[in-house]
């Protein structure tokens, strides 16, 4: 089982009991979505933004117009850190310092470096399409040289990271145990609804499988 080392930049201060730092489990989490917040500092103001993402290895990649002010900044000053998320749960508990919430969350760091070369850029642009939808970015129309070159793709290292997961009910106090106060945890899941067709699109171009397989493998079983 390999593990990133616990360092101050890394270390879990809070709920250390729900600390991980293995990287398999952390990819996971990096894995189950496509949807991250990046983190900048811009001229002494500090920018929190989510972005969508592609994992390869223990790179993850991000991309934008090549004037995009916060991908600018991080590449000017190396050092970038990343955060992903998913909630799992309401808790409700029965006071209202002990509501909480089910999630997995995985805090990346590391550096960040443009990628200039083409093919490359476009490995990771389809990186970024399926990370979002597997199987999407062979059904498109082949990316130009001129998108690309419009295109800033960034690369950073995961040099560190560190993830947290609760996954467990209400905590209360001792003494609240016993009140008539309903407690307990309201399951959160993102689902699919049917694909919707757009409006422009010939009717005999039929739904691919892997939209139909994504919204199969997304809804709702209720």
């Amino acid at each position: 089982m390999e593990e990133f080392k616990k360092s101050e930049l890394n270390e879990v201060k809070r709920g250390i009991n729900r600390a991980l730092y293995d990287v398999d489990k952390i990819n996971a989490i990096l894995d189950a979505g496509f949807i991250c917040f990046v983190g900048y500092n811009y001229n002494g103001k500090v920018i929190s933004l989510p972005m969508s993402y592609g994992r390869i290895g223990n790179k993850i990649y991000l991309h934008g117009s090549g004037k995009n002010r916060m991908l600018l900044n991080l590449l000017e000053c190396k050092d970038v850190s990343i955060t992903v998320m998913h909630l799992d749960g309401l808790v409700l508990a029965r006071s209202g310092l002990h509501h909480s919430v089910n999630y997995r969350s995985a805090t990346l760091f590391g550096k960040l470096v443009e990628v200039e070369n083409l093919k490359e850029k476009e490995a990771i642009l389809k990186c970024v399409v399926d990370q979002m939808i597997n199987g999407r970015w062979e059904e498109l129309r082949p990316i130009t040289n001129l998108e690309l070159k419009r295109t800033l793709v960034v690369e950073m290292t995961i040099e560190t990271a560190s993830a947290k997961i609760r996954n467990e009910g209400a905590i209360d106090e001792k003494r609240d145990r016993h009140l008539p106060i309903w407690a307990g945890v309201i399951p959160i899941k993102q689902v699919s609804e049917y694909p919707l067709r757009d409006h422009l699109l010939p009717e005999d171009i039929k739904m691919p499988d892997h939209v139909l397989e994504y919204y199969n493998t997304h809804k709702s079983n209720s």
